[in-house]
């Protein structure tokens, strides 16, 4: 049976602290096949539209993709098998019937409108992002 492991890590956005931000599960394994939910909580407030959470999905060496905006809203080409909810103010990511392309580190970030801004560990920043 093969496994494939999911990094979750937090974007921090413009005007929004990484306080705001946190994830309930840092790394999480899956069988081939299985399904897996992340969640990011929101501190900043009940999450609605206006909030613009997100989960986007990098593979090494790859640009972000975005996968699920808040409403469980996917861009085109984004597989069915990701499909977002949202409860109070926890959003989650759902994969069912994972892949082994599905292995990658999955973010979730809160959009203010002017983009993302992309932190590594020591807090630099990596990569700057526009809608």
């Amino acid at each position: 049976m093969a496994w494939i492991l999911l990094l979750f890590t937090i974007l921090s956005s413009f005007g929004t602290s990484m306080q705001q931000l946190q994830s309930l599960k840092n790394s999480e394994s899956v069988a081939v096949g299985g399904t897996i939910t992340m969640s990011c909580s929101y501190s900043g407030g009940t999450i609605h539209d206006n909030n613009y959470l997100r989960w986007l999905q990098q593979k090494p060496g790859k640009v972000l993709r975005l996968l699920v905006a808040t409403s469980n809203m996917r861009p085109s080409g984004v597989p069915a098998r990701f499909t977002g909810t949202t409860s109070g103010n926890t959003m989650s990511l759902t994969i069912a019937g994972t892949l082994g392309e599905d292995e990658a580190t999955y973010y979730c970030a809160v959009w203010t409108g002017s983009g993302y801004t992309v932190l590594d560990s020591d807090g630099e920043v990596k990569q700057k992002l526009s809608d």
